[in-house]
């Protein structure tokens, strides 16, 4: 498939290797720029493929290059507009660290910890113009431990599975199969952003 990234991270250049793996086209990739001093891993992996390489906290159409098959969101925290989804033969699809619809917003990982919960997930979904309200194309749990921090709980669980959901999904885009189950508003929540957080690299 021909496929542009948006992402940072190590889960935007994990989403990366794995599609290189396979024989994806990566047309271009979309970061949302490093934090000063930093040097962002999908940045750097892309640079070194000779992938191009666009900075941006809002991707439009002109991100996508014409004959893309699908946007994919891995660490985004960028928005896809609809015009750029347009472009795509498929769509968006991003990763959001929770089981939507419950923990709609950026801070997923530190709400469920904040509100004790003891199960959590990941869920792959196509995205739409709302905050993480498109339908679910992938979904998995795992549990949330008495110690757990949201670094912990990310880097232990919720990344590597964000991977492994991409995957999933892309093999199944491959054969023809497109999942878009829709979320259960009556089971939505939604909440703002910790002032100042900033999520593991990992």
């Amino acid at each position: 498939m021909r496929i542009v990234i948006v992402g940072q991270k190590w889960l935007g250049a994990a989403a990366l290797e794995l599609c290189l793996r396979r024989g994806d086209q990566i047309l271009n990739v979309v970061t949302p720029g490093a934090e000063p001093g930093e040097c962002d891993r999908l940045y750097a992996a892309a640079q070194q493929a000779g992938i191009p390489v666009t900075t941006a906290r809002r991707v439009a159409a002109a991100h996508i290059p014409a004959g893309t098959d699908l946007i994919l969101s891995a660490h985004g925290h960028a928005y896809v507009t609809a015009a750029a989804r347009a472009v795509s033969r498929h769509g968006a699809l991003g990763y959001h660290p929770s089981l939507l619809p419950r923990h709609r917003g950026r801070d997923a990982v530190r709400w469920a910890i904040q509100m004790r919960d003891t199960i959590t997930g990941g869920t792959l979904y196509w995205m739409d113009d709302g905050a993480d309200t498109g339908p679910i194309a992938a979904q998995d749990w795992c549990h949330v431990r008495p110690t757990d921090t949201p670094a912990s709980l990310w880097r232990r669980d919720l990344a590597p599975m964000g991977l492994r959901l991409i995957g999933r999904a892309l093999a199944d885009l491959d054969r023809g199969v497109v999942t878009a189950l829709p979320q259960n508003e009556a089971c939505a929540t939604w909440e703002p952003a910790f002032s100042g957080s900033k999520l593991a690299a990992r």
